[in-house]
């Protein structure tokens, strides 16, 4: 489905319920993606609104069909507002960048560091608003930048683009500020995602990512003690049992209870532990003036570096895979003679669908009610994944 059809039920700053404006389509189907959601109440309705936070949908999943937000206005549009029934009781999982009020604080921070870093915004546009982060546009005579907000879970990822900045420059976006509390601003980079890469790209993007795990080696614990999760061996399988205690993992039963085993022997293939992107599919890769520059680090960890090519190569047939497990074997074995790549690749395949799972319930369990849709298939789809992708253990 390539549009949706958008409900905007509208609050004033104070939280105070306006009302509906008629229901209007946008061309782009992605309910976390709300752009052109403001962008066409503007064109429509003439009314400037922030979109807070999903109130609810159609059964379409979150692509396409009917959707309603909430939204904040300062002023009260012209259009007469039909009434609406809007769930507006707190919740202690909502995000503050969802509540009124919220994306103006955070953007008063952003223009705030930004003026002091003698880059004053004139304009401003909220480009997304979800779970797992609000996202909005701010440009100037001196250039974009960007207003990045995450929830508490992912509030790493700041530590994490800091030691990039030194140890890797170059790698991923500059941090130009953070607030220790789940803000960032963050320097534009030009270029494209590049979602559906083909394997000459992937190919490269393995290789470009292999000298930032190299270079993690010796700052694992500084990286730890900095609040990024450590997923390292010893306590990887307790993770995740812990977060899949709540959803039914009886076809992973087995899997699970043979995983400190599985684990260990991944132990002794003899490949460091690193950091690790954690979702390092090529929608995250930003092809930029030939180089590529990795952004998105939310679901970053300390553990085995395994776990990042699994992801690259996530959803492609076995030939087409084959050549950047490969090339990524060769250079571990070069970086780490004796060792046993390919050993460590076949032993992790269901430990990754296992701990993909785990973050997904880890969302669930973070995130309120209504936010739930865009992750409650998720959790099954992965357990599914790892059922029959285990290799027998020696």
């Amino acid at each position: 489905m390539s549009h949706r059809t958008v409900t905007l039920a509208l609050v004033d700053a104070a939280g105070t319920p306006l009302g509906a404006l008629p229901p209007f389509d946008v061309p782009s189907p992605w309910w976390q993606e709300v752009a052109p959601v403001v962008a066409e109440a503007r064109r429509r309705y003439g009314v400037e609104v922030v979109v807070l936070r999903l109130l609810g949908g159609d059964d379409t999943g979150t692509v396409g069909g009917a959707v309603t937000y909430l939204g904040q206005v300062d002023e009260p549009p012209a259009t007469p507002l039909a009434p609406a029934k809007m769930e507006l009781s707190a919740d202690p999982l909502r995000a503050p960048y969802a509540e009124p009020g919220g994306p103006a604080r955070s953007l008063a921070w952003a223009t705030g560091e930004l003026r002091r870093l003698g880059r004053p915004v004139e304009t401003v546009t909220q480009q997304r608003t979800w779970n797992l982060s609000a996202v909005w546009r701010l440009d100037g005579p001196g250039g974009t930048a960007w207003l990045k907000q995450v929830p508490v879970f992912f509030r790493h990822e700041a530590a994490v683009l800091r030691w990039l900045g030194r140890a890797a420059p170059g790698k991923t976006s500059t941090l130009l500020a953070d607030d220790g509390d789940g803000r960032m601003l963050l320097d534009h980079v030009p270029g494209e995602d590049r979602y559906g890469a083909p394997i000459e790209e992937r190919l490269t993007m393995a290789a470009d990512f292999h000298p930032v795990q190299v270079r993690s080696v010796p700052d694992v614990a500084e990286l730890v003690a900095a609040g990024v999760p450590d997923l390292r061996a010893p306590r990887l399988a307790g993770w995740i049992r812990d977060r899949l205690a709540g959803h039914d993992t009886s076809s992973v039963a087995p899997l699970l209870a043979g995983l400190a085993a599985r684990l260990d022997e991944v132990g002794g293939c003899g490949l460091p532990e690193t950091l690790v992107h954690g979702d390092l599919h090529p929608g995250n890769v930003r092809g930029c003036e030939g180089r590529n520059v990795v952004i998105d680090w939310g679901d970053a960890f300390v553990g085995h570096p395994a776990f990042d090519v699994l992801r690259l190569t996530e959803g492609l047939p076995a030939d087409a895979a084959a050549p950047v497990l490969s090339e990524w074997c060769a250079r571990w074995r070069a970086a780490v003679p004796g060792c046993e790549p390919e050993r460590a690749v076949e032993l992790l395949r269901p430990v990754a669908a296992l701990r993909m799972a785990a973050v997904y319930a880890m969302f669930l369990d973070g995130i309120e009610a209504t936010e739930r849709v865009y992750h409650v298939t998720d959790v099954d789809a992965c357990l599914k994944q790892a059922v029959g992708s285990a290799p027998a253990l020696r």
